[in-house]
């Protein structure tokens, strides 16, 4: 079992519950999957925006957060998934519509909203668009510079804290962390190795590539950037 380091310092979102989620519905779940599945479709809910809020099926599949939630352990998603939802809307938790037959099946909370949004739907006043792409996809907060660089490299100083704000004006967010992910790789953990990285690709140039296409940290510890390293 990887142990859980904590909640992060800084601004993170917080996702509110229902009280009687608490009081009623934690006490009668039996089932993790039900469970898991349930706290997922009111998180993905509650970081969408304007109504009607709701999911598709096509959401759950391809979420990848999902999907590693309900089966890390490699049994079939789509099995584990039927298994979660069908209980979940037995018990009355999660709602489903459709407008007619054959058209996509939408996922709401069985809230007076969520319920007003099925019957709209089955009344054929609105429809889900299924062409949104990657309008709606959830996708969980990646941590900020600071927080990568206490988890990863070290102590975070007040003198470490103004260059990490230094670097975050000059260079992509991205670059940064893959840097950080370089000098973990390479066993070289300093900040004097990832500022050298970025400068590198700063005055180099990546040959168009994003970050992530140059892999291997020890590519550098035993290459051109070997001198930065702090034995």
């Amino acid at each position: 079992m990887k142990r859980f380091e904590g909640f992060r310092d800084g601004p993170v979102r917080w996702v509110s519950l229902p009280e009687p989620f608490f009081s009623e519905l934690l006490p009668a779940i039996d089932d993790l999957a039900e469970l898991k599945l349930t706290l997922y479709v009111m998180w993905a809910l509650s970081r969408q925006e304007g109504e009607p809020r709701y999911l598709l099926r096509a959401d759950l599949t391809a979420d990848p957060n999902l999907r590693e939630t309900l089966v890390g352990d490699g049994r079939d998603i789509g099995k584990v998934l039927e298994h979660a939802l069908e209980r979940a809307l037995a018990r009355g938790v999660l709602l489903r519509g459709r407008q007619a037959e054959g058209g996509a099946e939408a996922i709401f909370l069985n809230t007076a909203r969520g319920r007003a949004a099925a019957e709209g739907l089955e009344r054929g006043d609105w429809q889900p668009d299924e062409d949104r792409g990657a309008a709606r996809p959830v996708h969980l907060e990646r941590p900020n510079v600071f927080a990568m660089y206490e988890e990863n490299i070290g102590a975070l100083t007040p003198v470490m804290a103004d260059i990490l704000r230094d670097a975050e004006k000059a260079y992509p967010a991205a670059w940064i962390e893959e840097a950080m992910h370089l000098a973990v790789e390479g066993n070289a953990r300093s900040w004097r190795y990832i500022a050298a990285i970025l400068e590198r690709w700063k005055t180099e140039g990546r040959g168009g590539q994003e970050p992530g296409a140059e892999k291997g940290g020890r590519r550098y510890v035993e290459g051109e950037l070997k001198d930065f390293i702090e034995h």
